[in-house]
This record gives structure tokens, C-alpha cells and sequence, in this order.
């Protein structure tokens, strides 16, 4: 009944998103207020509840304890059959995470369609490899009994958003392990449930040290074509990231933006 549901919402809302082509470059600016927002941890809807709170103590190397989300979208490229949230880029994915829990996926999220790819930043901030999982991507994966409906996706980090290192992404069978996109989503905004907690959370963590990585500006997404939907919902579904440790990185690291860009 709630597959049912979920797909006629769906279904219903992508009539009225069009793909103009299967392979769109989308490059956007972070201006000051998504920069500042992303850095407190809140959505345009966080609000004052548990779901958009930050942790207040820790360190990694005597530095402060900094959180983030993203604060831009440095490219999109869809796959086929991508389509559902992209009339909201780029505030859809800013912010917290809305989950859904674990029989209930969320509607706040972009498509990327089948082999469709995302590239998002973190403005002046990037990931830092501290203790543990350095960062948790969201997606909407739910479950059908004890089995994950998944829609999975290849992570990739890179300082200069030229070279990338990826997270190996087993999509064979269960676990799969390295990806995202297969674990349900508990943190939202209208819960105490903070997106910074690994173990309550939900989402897909992941930790720098896995691939000897030590800091990242940019997170890559590509989509791993093993979908269960069709037309304007299709692959990876991008909620949100958390950043659970960030800190400013030299800007020699940055890659030049190109013009901003948006055409569907």
C-alpha cells in the first residue's frame, strides 16, 4: 500500500519535471546566506528542533569541532530517467536530512537518474579525516521487510575537484558495503534525532582514513544503474550530507568555477 502511494506521489509530480537532455552540466554559486546556513546545520526548515542541532565539544589535531551540509552543487550531470526535485536545485539538498525512517523514504531529494552524477561543495569548508566516520551522505532507502530498497551510489572525494579518490562500492549483494544509498534515514527536522550522530542518524557513513585520504573539498556522487523506479524518479535519490568533522582548507585547493549555468 505504501509503495503504492509513494509511486503515485511520485508519478503525479514528474509530469511536471522535463529532461531536456541526459547529460546537463549544472555549475551554481554558494552565495553568503546558503554559506552560512550549510555551516549552522540547518535547512530553510531545520528549525530549533533536535534534528538540526550540533554537537558542542570535540576535536581533531587541537582543532575546533566543526560541522557542516552542503553549501552548492558544483556540477550535475542526470542520467536517463532523472527528473523528480530538479526544479528545486540547489536548496534541496542544503540543509539536514528529512528521513522518513525505516518503511518510509523522503520526497526532499533530487533524482540523479540511471548513471547520473553530482558534484556538491561545502564553501570555504571541507572534509577532515579525524576518529571514525568523517562525514554521512542520505539518501531515501527504506525497507520492504529486512531487505533495503536501494538505489546505490558511488562516493568519491577530491581537494581540487580534478583528482578523485573513490570509496570501492560492492553492489553485487548484500551488505554493500562502500556505498550509499541502500541504509534508511531516521534524522529529520522535525525530530530530536541530530544528523550528526552516526549511531542514530542513519544514512551511509563514511571515514576518509578507509581510502588514505586526509581532507576533501568536494564529494562526488555517481549513480550504480540498480534501480527500482522508472521515469523522473530513477537512481540515486541525493537528501542530504553531513559533515561531522570540517574545517577551512587552503584555497590553492579550490577549483576555479566556471560561469554559472542552469538549463534543463
Amino acid at each position: 500500500m505504501f509503495l503504492a502511494a509513494r509511486w503515485y506521489a511520485r508519478s503525479m509530480l514528474r509530469e511536471a519535471l522535463v529532461i531536456a537532455a541526459c547529460s546537463i552540466v549544472l555549475t551554481l554559486g554558494c552565495s553568503d546566506g546558503a554559506e552560512s546556513t550549510a555551516r549552522s546545520g540547518g535547512g530553510g526548515d531545520g528549525g530549533a528542533g533536535g534534528g538540526s542541532s550540533l554537537p558542542t565539544d570535540g576535536a581533531c589535531d587541537g582543532k575546533p569541532f566543526h560541522t557542516a551540509t552542503i553549501s552548492h552543487v558544483v556540477s550535475f550531470t542526470p542520467g536517463a530517467g532523472a527528473g523528480f526535485g530538479a526544479d528545486h536545485l540547489p536548496e534541496i539538498i542544503y540543509g539536514v536530512p528529512h528521513g522518513g525512517g525505516a518503511h518510509g523514504g523522503s520526497t526532499d531529494v533530487v533524482s540523479l537518474g540511471t548513471d547520473g552524477e553530482i558534484v556538491v561543495g561545502f564553501g570555504d569548508d571541507g572534509v577532515v579525516d579525524c576518529d571514525g566516520p568523517d562525514f554521512i551522505v542520505f539518501e531515501n532507502a527504506f525497507l520492504t521487510g529486512k531487505t533495503p530498497f536501494k538505489e546505490l551510489g558511488q562516493i568519491s572525494v577530491s581537494d581540487d575537484g580534478v583528482t578523485w579518490t573513490a570509496f570501492p562500492c560492492k553492489t553485487d549483494a548484500l551488505p554493500y558495503t562502500g556505498c550509499a544509498g541502500w541504509h534508511p534515514v531516521y534524522s529529520n527536522p522535525s525530530n530530536t534525532i541530530s544528523p550528526y550522530d552516526p549511531a542514530t542518524a542513519g544514512g551511509d557513513v563514511f571515514d576518509l582514513a578507509t581510502i588514505g585520504v586526509k581532507s576533501a573539498r568536494y564529494i562526488k556522487i555517481v549513480d550504480q544503474h540498480n534501480t527500482g523506479w522508472t521515469g523522473g524518479t530513477t537512481g540515486f535519490d541525493l537528501d542530504a550530507i553531513a559533515v561531522l568533522y570540517a574545517d577551512a582548507l587552503p584555497q590553492s585547493n579550490a577549483r576555479k568555477a566556471s560561469s554559472a549555468s542552469r538549463s534543463w
